[in-house]
């Protein structure tokens, strides 16, 4: 009773990785900041906005260094942990690599949360790390105004089957693991309007680790990797484009979606961040004439721990689609493909 009545997402502006700064804003502030170091072994650093840094240590391994943090999405402590270090390791699956350990990252008004709130938000991370079969062998923590709390994930890859998002090739057939509509009902949830089974949907999604990644890093018919977080499925879909110099068109028809998402949004359940993801972007999306309302809101979703997003031969599709389902992610779904020309997503 004590947490629910914290409401742990009214301590903070925003939630999940509806927090990050929109890709536009961010854009603009790495272009003023000088390049740095940048050795030969640094196979994947900033140049393509992939999911995490890749430093080779000789020719079979190579370290996959990634952090990511947020503020609560959920009000359940627990839950808010296990959700945050899910998301964070995500970034090292979706490079293929296998993690290794990981360091927690830890900031929390201590005046306003009890310290048992706080130890159930880093026992949430520390169940995740486990079910991942790594260690949480440190951290950091401060005292802060909001509620934050995550991971740097650090792992292990051999640099041949490593999974860049820039990797693509026209004639490759996209699938995403995961719904898209996290943001959409964590916005509904800050209203009262998740009922228990829409609230065991979301923690279903957003906890679930992405183990296909290193399974799918040994197939030669998958030629790119990513995950689709905070700038919803078209701007990480975007980086695919841009990186790999090709066009994407996308089925709305087929994109997975929450059971009640598109409910949640035509009741105005939706997040600012949607909203500064399509300002950054838009000019480089075409929306078909006859596409739900809805549609735009839910392709720009900031999605928390969200799907791992495939680029892959037509081939490999089954085998794709056979490692997801045998993972538990019944709601795998090829969602469009890439073709040679200006990069860019068409939806139809």
């Amino acid at each position: 009773m004590e947490t629910k009545a914290l409401r742990l997402t009214q301590l903070s502006h925003g939630g999940g990785c509806g927090c990050k700064i929109a890709p536009a804003a961010l854009q603009q502030i790495l272009a003023n900041v000088a390049p740095g170091i940048v050795p030969p072994q640094l196979l994947v650093g900033t140049e393509t906005s992939d999911d995490a840094a890749v430093y080779q240590i000789n020719p079979t391994q190579a370290i996959v260094a990634t952090t990511d943090f947020f503020m609560p999405i959920v009000d359940d402590p627990f839950d808010f942990g296990r959700i945050a270090a899910t998301n964070a390791i995500s970034d090292i699956y979706a490079m293929g690599a296998t993690p290794l350990f990981a360091l927690a990252l830890v900031g929390m008004p201590v005046k306003d949360l009890p310290l048992a709130v706080i130890g159930r938000i880093l026992a949430g991370g520390e169940s995740i790390c486990r079910e991942a079969g790594i260690p949480i062998a440190g951290g950091h923590t401060i005292d802060s105004v909001e509620p934050i709390y995550g991971l740097v994930a650090i792992g292990l890859v051999n640099p041949a089957h490593l999974k860049r998002n820039s990797a693509a090739k026209p004639g490759d057939k996209l699938i995403l693991g995961k719904q898209l509509g996290v943001g959409v009902y964590s916005a509904a949830l800050k209203k009262d309007q998740l009922h228990p089974a829409d609230y065991a949907g979301m923690i279903d999604s957003t906890t679930r680790l992405n183990t296909p990644g290193p399974m799918l890093a040994c197939l030669d018919g998958v030629h790119a990797v990513t995950d689709v977080t905070g700038f919803g499925l078209l701007g990480h879909l975007l980086e695919v484009c841009r990186g790999s110099g090709l066009r994407a068109t996308v089925d709305f028809a087929d994109v997975p979606r929450l059971t009640r998402a598109m409910e949640f949004i035509e009741a105005g359940h939706v997040t600012g961040a949607s909203g500064r993801n399509w300002e950054s972007y838009h000019d480089q999306v075409s929306l078909a004439l006859g596409l739900p309302a809805a549609a735009r809101s839910l392709l720009t979703d900031p999605q928390t721990s969200g799907g791992l997003l495939v680029s892959c031969t037509p081939d490999t599709v089954t085998e794709v689609l056979s490692l997801f389902l045998q993972q538990g992610f019944r709601h795998v779904s090829v969602i469009g493909e890439l073709t040679d020309g200006v990069p860019g997503i068409a939806v139809v």
